[in-house]
């Protein structure tokens, strides 16, 4: 797991509470920033997994290659 993953995980999570504290407390610029907050984390997580994805077919490409293994 990259940073990426992890800060998208936590902006994921953040945003959530933010969201539903939001709606708890009628307060829509709260709940608007929450999702914006989400959103901004379903990316940075989606990059992580494409940046993890590449990494292992690196690493596969490399061991198919390598006489030694």
């Amino acid at each position: 797991m990259n940073k990426d993953r992890v800060n998208g995980t936590i902006d994921d999570v953040v945003g959530s509470a933010k969201r539903k504290a939001g709606q708890l407390t009628d307060n829509a610029n709260l709940q608007v920033e929450g999702i914006a907050q989400q959103l901004k984390g379903k990316v940075e997580n989606a990059v992580g997994k494409v940046k993890d994805s590449g990494q292992e077919a690196n690493q596969e490409t490399a061991v198919r290659h390598n006489p030694r293994v």
